[in-house]
């Protein structure tokens, strides 16, 4: 998987890639070029006190190094800019990816680990890339090119060569291979403690309200100790690289200067000659220490490369239509055929056999006890899940015929648990209708009963929203969100539960105010709460997934006992009357 992906992602930097290539062999030649000119001088203007050979050489030397050192440097630079458009195009994907994706496939992988992959594990992945230009380039070269040189100098010695590399790559291998499952679980354990940490944040007032601190600190302690023990075991390996690469080395050079220094007694092998030979060995081993460290890098960048793939293969459950209808009547109508819903894995459908209908100009009412599935059955109209059986259609088609850009434009969305993005009142309004006036926002925050809050807050329409709109209070957010849907004047209206923290008068004046500007439109009312339905056109009762009422408030009194029910536990005997 690494491999694939980083082939398909650096694709683009073709070119780039080939300049860092050229630079890192030029100014590797040149590094492998400097202990040969260095034996020179000692063989030829040390021991012969030729000070001009020392001169001339010594400057040939600086121009080598000046050549190196630019080459470095060069190749450093563009590694960094593939590297950074690299981790720029993957995080575009994986966005891209994600955005496509249904509810469904956004519950499987958990928010936390989708925001973990999108930033820890492509980071991982690029410095990958980031240390392939400067490390893995030049390692191979500088290994190869030092033996070669090395030979060079000494054919009598490479014996000595030829027994270290083998060893330091299989005390390196044995290394590694104990690693990568440490770096595999690490990752794992890093997304629990995002959970975990999301998890607190965001119900920081559900933990203090309930006394609950010290438990949720215990929870998180876990969590810590878990991924510091792994992270510890995998750490340990690594400690365990360079003290096993340095005694390696030193054992080398060690062997070099003994036998060395025989052959440079009995006449075979110059002191200069000698001198290079240990150079060529040191590079031969920072070579063997660059893919060492790059071997370190490598694990736990493939495991954050599968986990990454694993999004980018992954394939939305709702798939836009091969022959898309692009075009909807101006006014919809909504249809549900015996429509069944059950999510994988599941025992039971949590939708069974349902089939409502409702007219433009006409308000359903869906009511039913927690978990009888009306949230779930508002969630497919925009297909946000597709339905396993039966249809759903929008103005005659079903809406896996449609375009998905046309049916969203057409539907006016509100859901359960309202959601502001951080920005202004305006630029919240604006994602119901991108071009909405001024005029038009506060005509519909007047409909939704939230000018006047607006209004009193200092900007207006300009003034700051937080982060999911923490900064307002939980009506207030409703309203909002209302308001947002009602801007984009749709066809359909679907409100989930919607009014639930109004209180009675706001929700009578809200509803009132909606009734002239929903005459034309169809308006799908999911609600707890009674008082919000009675007046609805029908009134569709759901019980464990299925249909057992349909009527208008007073039909289902007399024919509906689970509505009768829910009517009896909210309203007063004569109310009821």
């Amino acid at each position: 998987m690494l491999l694939r992906l980083v082939r398909t992602y650096l694709a683009p930097y073709r070119a780039p890639l080939a300049a860092v290539v050229a630079l890192q062999f030029v100014g590797t030649m040149a590094a492998l070029y400097l202990p040969s000119l260095n034996a020179d001088i000692i063989d030829r203007g040390v021991v012969t006190g030729d000070t001009g050979y020392i001169v001339r050489h010594g400057a040939l030397m600086l121009a080598v190094s000046l050549v190196q050192i630019t080459c470095s440097i060069a190749a450093v630079w563009y590694s960094a800019r593939n590297a950074m458009g690299f981790g720029r195009d993957l995080r575009a994907a994986i966005f891209r990816r994600v955005g496509s994706f249904s509810a469904r496939e956004v519950q499987h992988f958990g928010a936390p680990s989708l925001i973990t992959r999108e930033t820890n594990d492509v980071q991982q992945v690029q410095m990958l890339v980031l240390m392939g230009g400067t490390l893995m380039v030049s390692a191979p070269i500088m290994m190869v090119g030092g033996i070669i040189m090395a030979a060079r100098e000494d054919v009598g010695l490479s014996w000595l060569v030829l027994a270290v590399v083998p060893v330091l790559g299989l005390s390196i291998g044995l290394i590694v291979r104990r690693m990568v499952p440490s770096f595999r679980l690490m990752q794992e354990r890093i997304d629990e403690v995002n959970r975990l940490l999301r998890e607190q944040v965001t119900g920081v007032r559900v933990v203090r309200a309930f006394v609950r601190e010290r438990h949720e600190t215990q929870r998180f302690g876990a969590a810590n100790v878990q991924l510091t023990e792994v992270a510890v075991t995998a750490g340990r390996w690594q400690a365990a690289m360079f003290p096993t690469v340095m005694i390696v080395a030193n054992l080398a050079t060690v062997g070099v200067l003994w036998f060395g220094g025989h052959r440079v007694d009995g006449g075979h092998m110059e002191v200069g000659a000698l001198t290079a030979y240990i150079s060529y060995l040191m590079q031969i081993v920072m070579s063997v220490m660059m893919a060492m460290f790059m071997l370190m890098m490598v694990p736990r960048a493939s495991v954050c490369a599968d986990r990454i793939s694993e999004v980018l293969d992954a394939e939305s459950s709702v798939v836009p239509p091969s022959d898309p209808v692009t075009v909807l009547p101006e006014r919809l109508s909504l249809e549900l055929e015996r429509v069944t819903f059950a999510y994988p894995g599941a025992d039971q459908p949590v939708l069974r056999e349902v089939s409502l209908g409702a007219r433009p100009g006409e308000t359903v009412a869906i009511v039913g006890s927690t978990g009888a599935g009306k949230t779930t059955l508002v969630n497919l109209v925009p297909r946000l899940f597709d339905a396993t059986g039966g249809s759903v259609r929008v103005g005659g088609v079903d809406v896996r015929d449609v375009e998905l850009d046309v049916l969203w434009s057409r539907l006016g969305l509100v859901p359960q648990k309202a959601f502001l993005f951080r920005g202004t009142v305006a630029d919240n309004l604006r994602y119901g209708k991108p071009d909405a006036t001024e005029d038009e926002m506060w005509a519909a925050l007047e409909i939704a009963q939230a000018r006047e809050f607006v209004e009193a807050m200092p900007g207006g329409l300009e003034a700051e929203i937080a982060q999911g709109g923490s900064s307002l209070s939980g009506g207030q957010r409703q309203r909002m969100a209302i308001a947002r849907a009602v801007v984009r004047r749709p066809a359909v209206y679907l409100f989930d539960d919607s009014l639930s923290a109004l209180d009675l008068s706001t929700d009578a004046r809200l509803r009132a105010a909606l009734a002239p500007v929903t005459r034309e439109s169809t308006v799908i009312i999911v609600a707890q709460r009674v008082a919000t339905i009675r007046h609805a056109d029908r009134i569709v009762v759901l019980e464990d997934g299925a249909v057992v009422g349909t009527g208008t408030h007073d039909e289902l009194l007399d024919g509906c006992g689970t509505y009768r029910e829910i009517v009896e536990s909210q309203l007063t005997a004569e109310e009821v009357a």
